[in-house]
């Protein structure tokens, strides 16, 4: 599911990039500021979502002029273009008809690490969930249908709790709606930290595997099961009325990872330990992905060489190729990417006038 083709209008500090690629790795170097991240969060609106900045559409618009922005792209034999005109919300169209963004997780697989996740595992746990959710949505494109129709409904029952209203008729059909969607969310996540768990044992890696866990949230266990799941909304209608939300659930709960060979919690790691599991996470869920649907999927690497040595990087670089995936990779300089030599593409990334100029360089 290669991206061959790839077109920038206005989107960020790109006035006009067009690019082609042949579906192997990507090395992308050049200063800061000069629209390298800009190429990756491009790609990552390929999929369904906010991309990896999580950027409303409006701030996704060139300036000064704001004249709106579109990304086009060929992927896996589809035509995609996703884009906002002034003022508009986001549109996507696949092979020239109008689409859904739900529609994108079921052509192309995209995962993504950014310098922004390093402090996954000493932050809350709401990064930790996203981070959860988008491996679960590259196994389950349908995940984001569930997680729509769970976040809708719980918003309309924590409109009913902030506004006080106590008929139980109310309550009781948008809590059938959050269970059956809650439920639904659950399984897919204990599914994919399967998958996970299984792609990290038989894996020839130099990186080191992490055992993972779903944890209850901190306002008490989470029932398993929608009829679970709606009786612990029936009985929390009190104290969540105190609230004015909801506080038991899918959207409460929390992703634990420990170093495995050392035992030790992730939050009790090196910062270079910390990058090592997360690159794992994201190798693990590639390979895994490979294996379910027969090709990896495209991995967007942000700045990846930082907090790892010569040696680790080469290791990455080698995992990479050898899994035959299509990776972004961004950094500053050239010389982070000289172990990938002409297995990569090289793009140099410049700004010039204000805006992005990309350009393909031969390989060091």
């Amino acid at each position: 599911m290669p991206v061959t083709e790839l077109l920038l209008s206005h989107f960020r500090s790109h006035r006009r990039t067009a690019l082609s690629f042949d579906g192997g790795p990507v090395a992308i170097h050049g200063p800061n500021g000069a629209g390298k991240t800009n190429i990756l969060e491009a790609i990552s609106l390929l999929s369904p979502g906010r991309g990896l900045r999580r950027a409303a559409a409006e701030d996704l618009s060139r300036r000064p002029e704001a004249l709106g922005w579109k990304i086009a792209a060929s992927v896996d034999g589809h035509e995609i273009e996703t884009m906002a005109e002034r003022a508009a919300a986001r549109s996507v169209t696949i092979d020239g008809k109008t689409s859904t963004q739900a529609t994108l997780g079921r052509i192309a697989r995209i995962l993504w690490l950014t310098p922004a996740m390093d402090r996954l595992w000493i932050e809350g746990a709401e990064g930790r969930r996203r981070f959860l959710d988008r491996m679960v949505l590259s196994f389950v494109p349908a995940h984001a249908e569930a997680a729509l129709a769970y976040e809708k409904a719980m918003r309309e029952r924590n409109r009913l709790l902030k506004d006080g209203v106590r008929d139980p008729a109310w309550y009781g059909a948008l809590e059938a709606q959050m269970a059956e969607a809650g439920a639904e969310i659950d399984r897919n996540r204990s599914a994919a930290l399967d998958r996970l768990a299984a792609a990290q044992a038989n894996a020839d890696t130099t990186f080191p595997a992490a055992e993972l866990a779903i944890l209850d949230g901190e306002d008490g266990a989470i029932p398993g099961g929608a009829e679970g799941l709606a009786g612990a909304f029936a009985a929390g209608r009190a104290r969540d009325m105190a609230a004015g939300r909801t506080l038991v659930g899918p959207h409460r709960a929390d992703l634990s990872a420990i170093y495995a060979a050392k035992g030790t919690r992730a939050a009790q790691c090196s910062t270079g330990e910390q990058k090592a599991l997360l690159i794992s996470l994201i190798l693990a869920n590639a390979r895994a992905l490979a294996n379910d649907i027969g090709q990896p999927p495209i991995l967007l690497l942000d700045e990846v060489a930082a907090h790892l040595d010569e040696d680790r990087r080469a290791a990455l670089y080698n995992e990479i190729a050898a899994l035959g995936a299509q990776a972004f990779m961004t950094g500053t300089g050239p010389e982070l990417f000289e172990a990938l030599g002409p297995r990569a593409q090289w793009l140099e990334v410049s700004e010039e006038a204000g805006h992005s100029r990309a350009t393909f360089r031969s390989g060091t």
